[in-house]
């Protein structure tokens, strides 16, 4: 439980940038002194930074975990994202998510035709930028800079805007219990409402997400068209899944 605990915090403040001690405790139900100790941990490792009243990020810390995570698990990003844009279709409206494996489904989308993108996830816009054949839309809202994302109420409003066919979504972590979850509140807000207006929903994740829960859920399993990742996942997966007419796509 501490070590989950640690792990949340620390994936909580990369989001949110500050956060007072007094929120935290809410969030975890624990003392203030259970959160000091648990912050005690997190400065020694250098990726936040105490402030009065609460903690911050360390940023430099952080954009060199973000790219640590960029680089792990390639490959199977890389068959991730083929996988998922062999869904995409011609004249598509498609939403991309944020995350450091959606970014991956651009290069197989070179051969399609008339397809909109909307994304709040800096890289994909980076990478269609020399892609004549797609339409990026940004939802706008705030950098967040350690996520190379887009945040904000302005970025979920833009969203209702848009007849979206596919999304592609990720995941901090999914469990049969609870669903498809994240750390992050102003982002578990909006794939919720991405969830909410779009035809098909796509979860891409790969298999080390597998049995995670993280702070918030924002989507059950079920609620999803397609499960895409690098390998097949438990046999129970696979059962529910099927249970629940949710394609599972892996290599």
């Amino acid at each position: 439980m501490k070590f989950n605990r640690i792990n949340e915090i620390e994936k909580y403040v990369q989001e949110v940038e500050n956060v007072s001690l007094d929120h935290l405790c809410d969030m975890f139900k624990v003392s203030k002194n259970t959160i000091r100790r648990d912050i005690a941990e997190l400065e020694k490792k250098g990726l936040i930074k105490k402030v009065y009243g609460g903690i911050t990020i360390n940023s430099k810390k952080n954009v060199e975990v973000f790219e640590s995570r960029e680089i792990a698990n390639q490959d199977a990003k890389e068959l991730i994202g083929k996988l998922a844009g062999d869904l995409v279709e011609n004249g598509d409206v498609i939403f991309i998510d944020s995350g450091t494996t959606t970014k991956h489904i651009i290069p197989f989308l070179k051969d399609k035709e008339n397809i909109t993108i909307i994304t709040p996830n800096l890289h994909v816009i980076v990478a269609a930028l020399f892609m004549p054949n797609l339409r990026v839309i940004s939802t706008g809202g705030e950098l967040f800079r350690e996520a190379y994302s887009f945040t904000g109420t302005s970025a979920i409003r833009s969203i209702e805007n848009y007849n979206i066919t596919k999304a592609f979504l990720a995941s901090t972590g999914i469990s049969l219990t609870r669903g498809a979850t994240n750390i992050s509140p102003l982002e578990s807000e909006t794939k919720k409402h991405i969830m909410a207006n779009s035809a098909v929903k796509v979860l891409l994740i790969d298999h080390t997400k597998i049995n995670i829960a993280a702070l918030m859920t924002y989507a059950k399993l079920e609620e999803f068209d397609y499960f895409v990742s690098d390998q097949l996942p438990p046999e129970e997966y696979v059962e529910f899944f099927q249970s629940h007419n949710v394609g599972i796509l892996t290599p």
